[in-house]
């Protein structure tokens, strides 16, 4: 079965550098996404893998290999594109079999092959159809279906679902790891939704300016990122700079702009400044009247988003703070609204100030 390994892959255009240095490793049967900002270089990245571009320094390793010599066909790589690329004159059962055919299988282990695949995406009463007489869910649905006909146990997909509406691509995704678990295979999937990423994912690549910013599980990603941009990128988060105080017992004080915050010693960071990030649906709001506390202030939007309610809140020192709360909870609070917020310990996290600074660290840029 297939492990991929990139070592110190590089990839420039005369003066710019599309991927940096990268490394990594895809476990055998593991589905594993990469996302990033646009130009972030995951593209580039998953089409070197696949050999439609050469890179310009490094090493791609497949199932142990050396593949940087290797042709496309010789690699064992299934691809499917955004675009999802069908041969127009060709039915389903054409566009299926064509791997099986230029590799001059016989009819009958063809057939047998063409006809597990087709069922195993749920296309076995469209064999006759074109693409043109397909939606873009069944197109792209064939299109897995081809890559798999070639005897591929690496997959890799392109922003496979881009082009599908929400509900399709929420069903399809679904689809997709299942296949990939149910047969075994390796994936490597390149994508701009994060939640798309959340829900698929064994671990997740943050890519950003042609690097690797970090690699995780989506849980340990989203709860506990190493990393300022991942707090930022993958979901939302508050972050507030603040300068540490040693109390000399098991706690630590924060304090910034006339607000402090008591957190337990192990979250140290042994910086003296410092930022504070806390998801928006970890915060914590009551109603209450005017106060000089400066963790009080005033609500000043409130907009609903399906399944939650999200709220700009104004704070007495300055801040703005975004709170998220179950839609549910929809009476709770209305523009206008004196409130006081609080920061669960247990959901806070703390990072040193990073010398470039906090604008241009977070940045998508």
């Amino acid at each position: 079965m297939p492990t991929v390994r990139l070592a110190n892959l590089t990839k420039r255009y005369g003066k710019i550098t599309a991927i940096e240095r990268i490394n990594l490793q895809v476990h055998d049967r593991e589905y594993i996404s990469i996302i990033g900002p646009s130009g972030c270089g995951k593209t580039t990245m998953i089409k070197c893998i696949a050999g439609l571009i050469e890179p310009t320094e490094g090493e791609i390793y497949i199932d142990g290999k050396l593949v940087n010599d290797v042709p496309i066909q010789d690699r064992g790589i299934g691809y499917v594109f955004q675009e999802i690329a069908l041969f127009p004159h060709m039915d389903v059962y054409g566009n299926v079999s064509y791997g099986p055919v230029v590799k001059g299988w016989s009819q009958e282990k063809m057939r047998k092959l063409v006809e597990e695949m087709l069922n195993l995406v749920s296309l076995s009463d469209r064999v006759k159809d074109y693409p043109s007489e397909l939606s873009g869910g069944a197109r792209q649905k064939a299109a897995v279906a081809r890559a798999l006909s070639s005897g591929s146990l690496l997959l890799l997909f392109d922003e496979p679902l881009g082009s599908l509406d929400t509900k399709v691509r929420a069903v399809l995704r679904r689809e997709l790891r299942k296949m990939v678990k149910d047969l075994g295979l390796t994936a490597i999937h390149v994508t701009h939704d994060q939640e798309e990423a959340m829900a698929i994912s064994d671990r997740i690549v943050i890519m950003k300016a042609g690097r690797i910013v970090e690699i995780g599980k989506p849980l340990e990603l989203y709860l506990r990122p190493k990393n300022l941009f991942t707090a930022n990128f993958l979901g939302e988060a508050n972050f507030i700079t603040g300068e540490t105080v040693k109390s000399g017992g098991e706690e630590f004080i924060v304090r910034f702009n006339g607000k402090q915050l008591i957190l337990p010693k192990e979250m140290d960071p042994e910086s003296r400044d410092v930022v504070v990030a806390i998801r928006p649906e970890f915060v914590r709001m009551k109603k209450t009247g005017k106060s000089s506390d400066p963790w009080t202030g005033k609500v000043e939007n409130k907009i609903f988003i399906g399944s939650t309610i999200r709220y700009n809140v104004k704070l007495n020192s300055g801040e703005l703070i975004i709170v998220k709360y179950p839609a549910e909870e929809r009476g709770g609070f209305n523009v206008g609204d004196n409130v006081k917020v609080r920061f669960p310990p247990e959901h806070v996290l703390v990072y040193p100030y990073p010398e470039e600074g906090l604008e241009k660290r977070i940045s998508i840029e």
